[in-house]
């Protein structure tokens, strides 16, 4: 049971325990507020056989002080087993579908976006808060308390019992006949929120480009259509509960008229007595209200198969897992015979096999699309591939856990991402624990300096949102002054160089010569100029590689890096020869 509730609401071993106390809880409470009808019950059947109600005032008095303490009891244990549980069982959720993501592969992350993601952590951990608190607690314990009031009903009268239940079954089943409907729309409903959630992270990142284009206005026409969308979609989903809810509350009202005009025509026949009658009447103007407020909530607890899927689609999705020992003799990357394919069946890489060796510099070049980006997510276990094997230090990465293997590699990205904080925690990223010193010396490396003691407060100057306040090249020099400070014996660089200028590039690959000494480095480039001193050049095309060497031994056969070589020449001088042409032609 406690698998299924885990699997069923995506929940944690501890909340699925505490959602069984909270259906205990919410029985035992629903049953005592029955107590006060049977006390009532007592007190009208003295009344009709003329005791003395002076006599066993007493026994109304405790019976009366028992049931508000009965009732106050039960129901501070429903608060605290719904409630209470289920706002730490909210923190749990949130904290494992985080830490999930964080041990996932980044291959999941191609497949989903931020939006989305964003929303099952937020949005759908509280739509399964308030269901746990409030929903699927109340519908099991109203369904437990009213078959054991069943139950008894029928040993006082079964006609009378059936005229006051039938209604049940037949309300549940209009409910739950309409379960297919209910998960149709909120997919539906779902789908329409995401593609709402996307335009509007959308425009917020593309803001600029679109009022560069003048095309803001088109794109708030889009926008203002996936926002009516939402808004059908939802009233739609609100219709289609209301019309199943309110056919099921209007049943139940039923329930009160059949008790009364059976058990009526039973008094009137003598089958019972008047007290027997009353009671009934009693019973059923109670054992509805339970039953009336969990069929609204049916509906929503059935809608939960969408937000509990996609929460159990994180939480159940295989990790990267591996031993955290780290074997390698050496830093030497091999790949061999490797191969990958998106989940689409796309190949991406096709026995690509060569060694990056330590001490060298090993660039990866090719036309793009080629696979050079996939080839260091490889490396690094970002992605793990379909076939073959690569080593470091002879050490099988695949059987590596990915957080450890990481430690291994200093990595600088094309795409570089800052966060809201100074310059100093933003650097010591690379290395927690670094002390100031240590910063300070790695942004000097990577002439980080230049622009951050001309800040106000220097190196505890705030850089805004993913450095919103500092230039591109600035942005990228930070992120190569973690690489200094971290300092690992494989470094990667992915179009590292690809924001600076000429003057700044020449400094950086000065300071990255001296990093890289007796280190292994993959250097991803387009500018041929780049990777012009790499020790070994590896071109792919297509996912194969199709050329690798020396630059010279590459120039020397006239392949693909000899014409990307020759291309980028003849590019930047047609480019001087177009200006000049136009000068003259302008001045003749």
């Amino acid at each position: 049971m406690i698998r299924n509730l885990q699997h069923k609401y995506a929940l944690s071993e501890r909340g699925a325990k505490d959602m069984i106390k909270a259906f205990v809880c919410c029985t035992l409470s629903y049953l005592v507020l029955i107590f006060p009808v049977g006390l009532l019950y007592s007190l009208v059947s003295d009344l009709m056989e003329e005791k003395a109600p002076a006599d066993r005032i007493s026994f109304y008095v405790i019976g009366s002080i028992l049931c508000l303490a009965l009732i106050l009891v039960t129901t501070y244990l429903q608060y605290n087993a719904t409630f209470l549980s289920t706002y730490k069982e909210s923190g749990i959720r949130r904290i494992s579908l985080a830490e999930k993501l964080r041990k996932l592969p980044l291959s999941f992350f191609s497949e989903k976006d931020l939006a989305d993601l964003t929303s099952s952590i937020m949005a759908d951990c509280a739509l399964l808060e308030t269901a746990s608190s409030h929903w699927i607690p109340e519908l099991v314990g109203a369904l437990a308390s009213t078959v054991l009031i069943a139950v008894s009903m029928f040993f006082f009268d079964c006609r009378l019992a059936i005229a006051a239940l039938w209604v049940l079954p037949v309300a549940f089943a209009v409910i739950l006949t309409s379960s297919k409907f209910v998960n149709r729309k909120q997919e539906k409903q779902m789908d329409a929120k995401m593609a709402f959630a996307d335009g509007i992270q959308e425009c917020l990142e593309s803001l600029r480009d679109l009022k560069a284009n003048n095309s803001q206005d088109d794109y708030m026409i889009g926008l203002d259509a996936k926002i009516k969308a939402v808004e059908k979609r939802t009233i739609i989903t609100e219709l289609n509960n209301a019309v199943f809810n309110g056919s099921a509350r209007m049943i139940l009202k039923l329930g009160i008229a059949t008790t009364a005009l059976v058990g009526g025509k039973l008094l009137a026949d003598g089958s019972i007595g008047v007290l027997t009658y009353f009671m009934f009447l009693l019973v059923v103007s109670r054992i509805y209200d339970p039953m009336t407020t969990t069929l609204d909530n049916l509906s929503g607890i059935i809608a939960l198969n969408v937000p509990c899927s996609r929460m159990n689609e994180i939480l159940e999705h295989a990790m990267q897992t591996g031993t955290d020992r780290l074997s390698n003799k050496g830093y030497d990357i091999k790949f061999s015979n490797v191969g990958f394919a998106y989940n689409d069946g796309k190949q991406v890489l096709k026995n690509v096999s060569f060694t990056a060796k330590q001490g060298e510099v090993t660039a990866l070049i090719g036309p793009s699309g080629g696979g050079k980006t996939t080839v260091s997510r490889m490396a690094t276990r970002f992605w793990d591939y379909d076939q073959g094997t690569i080593t470091v230090g002879g050490m099988d990465i695949s059987k590596i856990e990915p957080e450890k293997l990481l430690e291994l590699y200093s990595i600088v990205f094309q795409d570089v991402t800052l966060f809201n904080n100074t310059i100093m925690e933003n650097i010591r990223i690379g290395r927690k624990g670094a002390t100031d010193e240590e910063v300070i010396a790695a942004a000097k490396l990577a002439h980080c300096d230049e622009f951050a003691e001309k800040l106000p407060d220097r190196y505890n100057s705030m850089i805004g949102e993913n450095g919103c306040d500092l230039s591109g090249g600035e942005r990228q020099r930070l992120s190569i002054a973690r690489a200094f400070l971290k300092d690992a014996p494989i470094i990667l660089l992915d179009e590292a160089t690809a924001s600076l200028d000429v003057e700044n590039e020449s400094l950086i690959q000065e300071s990255l010569s001296k990093l890289i000494q007796n280190k292994t480095v993959i250097i991803i480039a387009h500018r041929m100029r780049t990777v012009a001193g790499a020790d070994r050049i590896v071109v792919l095309k297509d996912g194969n590689v199709a050329e690798q060497g020396t630059p010279e031994y590459l120039c020397q056969i006239d392949g693909i890096y000899s014409h990307m070589a020759k291309t980028q020449m003849e590019s930047a001088q047609w480019q001087l020869k177009n200006t000049r042409s136009y000068k003259e032609g302008k001045q003749a």
